[in-house]
């Protein structure tokens, strides 16, 4: 069994830029036993003050689209041109099913895997997309108060995973294939409202003159969505992972929209109002789990499962039996 260390031990390694203790205080917030969250609350408070320091940008984008590949090229530009400390995180909530990808994509990012300024983090299997989305935040904290300066959340899935990434980070990052055809647009419209720029990859070679077309159209159809609360007008930009172009430009958008918003006052306002949804996020939760541990709900539950299911009793009438034992 691993040596477990006390609260003030892992927070003195974590803003030491120790990686090793880094890596044990984030398994230990992907921990669902009592014991290991106690102690994780506890390295959590110390850790906070030296947290918010950095620039928090979730990635996303439509399969094919060459994700892993873009991060590893955008991230070593950052490491490299802009001297600056990136932890790259993922949420996956299909790994629970399907093993997820983001193993994967910690090899296929060698390069910037093996750079002593990047931390890669694989994400958990969890149950529940909650349950991934809450332990990642807890996670860009620790990276935060390790130094990491420029946090990447990589959204592995598709759909809600998106939804709770866009509520964890500063600046949403929409990568695009051109001329993806018709059946992606069911994706694209509720993820383009949430982007703040959107980058269409592989922009290079015979792609170039389809990608610059599709920026136009991309740019276009972002006029026809309400004015953003933030008054930043997003981005449309082409970028080769390949070729290395376009990078400049897309950090370009991202300083751009931060000094915007610091100035404006949005910046400090969202990550208030994403600091208490993670409050209720985190109310709801443990209330779920103070539910199904209830010992009383535990003998119940597969009768009263049964009874709903066959349609006997009707969910609402259940749950209020079920709830009546939380004290």
């Amino acid at each position: 069994m691993p040596k477990r260390f006390t609260p003030d031990e892992y927070a003195a390694g974590v803003l030491s830029g120790n990686r090793v203790l880094l890596s044990r205080a984030i398994t230990l917030v992907e921990s669902t036993l009592p014991f290991d969250q106690d102690l994780a609350h506890q390295v959590m408070e110390q850790i906070m003050p030296q947290t918010g320091n950095s620039v928090r940008i979730g990635i996303t984008g439509v399969p094919g689209v060459g994700k892993s590949t873009f991060i590893e090229a955008f991230g070593n530009y950052l490491l490299e041109q802009q001297d600056k400390k990136l932890a790259v995180l993922a949420i996956d909530p299909t790994s629970q099913r399907t093993g997820g990808s983001i193993l994967g994509d910690k090899t296929r990012m060698e390069t910037l895997a093996a750079n002593s300024k990047a931390f890669i983090r694989p994400s958990p299997a969890g149950k529940t997309l909650g349950g991934v989305a809450r332990s990642t935040r807890e996670s860009i904290l620790l990276c935060e108060a390790a130094g990491f300066n420029v946090i990447f959340v990589e959204t592995v899935g598709v759909g809600q995973s998106e939804t709770a990434v866009h509520e964890m980070v500063d600046f949403f990052l929409l990568l695009m294939l051109a001329g993806a055809g018709d059946e992606l647009q069911g994706i694209k419209k509720g993820i383009m409202e949430m982007a703040d720029a959107i980058a269409i990859t592989k922009a290079d070679g015979d792609n170039i003159p389809k990608a610059i077309s599709a920026q136009a159209e991309y740019q276009s159809a972002l006029h026809l969505f309400p004015v953003n609360p933030s008054t930043w007008s997003p981005t449309v930009s082409v970028c080769s992972a390949y070729d290395k172009t376009g990078l400049d430009a897309i950090w370009q958008s991202v300083t751009e929209y931060v000094q915007l918003t610091q100035k404006n006052g949005y910046f400090q306002q969202r990550r208030q109002e994403q600091n208490l949804h993670w409050l209720k996020q985190s109310i709801r939760q443990s209330l779920e789990e103070r539910f199904y541990q209830n010992e009383d709900v535990k003998k119940q539950w597969a009768t009263i499962s049964k009874q709903v299911s066959e349609g006997s009793k009707s969910p609402f009438a259940a749950a209020a039996e079920l709830l009546q034992h939380l004290p």
